[in-house]
């Protein structure tokens, strides 16, 4: 009988472990220093390339039309 509790109990002792060290990191732990980030250089967006020119609806698909 025994030998059928202890695996079923596994989860349950390993969630009461795990919420206990976070209620240990909350209350007993002083709070972290926060850490400073590095200096970020400013970011410039650049424009976008124009858009080609695109052949007219009613163009007829030719050699010159297709090689644009």
């Amino acid at each position: 009988m025994y030998a059928l509790l202890v695996p079923a109990s596994v989860p349950f002792v390993l969630l009461a472990t795990v919420m206990g060290l976070s209620w240990w990191e909350d209350h007993v732990l002083p709070p972290a220093e926060p850490v400073e980030a590095p200096p970020e250089a400013p970011f410039t967006p650049t424009a976008p390339p124009p858009l080609a020119e695109l052949p007219r609806v009613d163009a007829t698909l030719t050699r010159e039309v297709a090689g644009r």
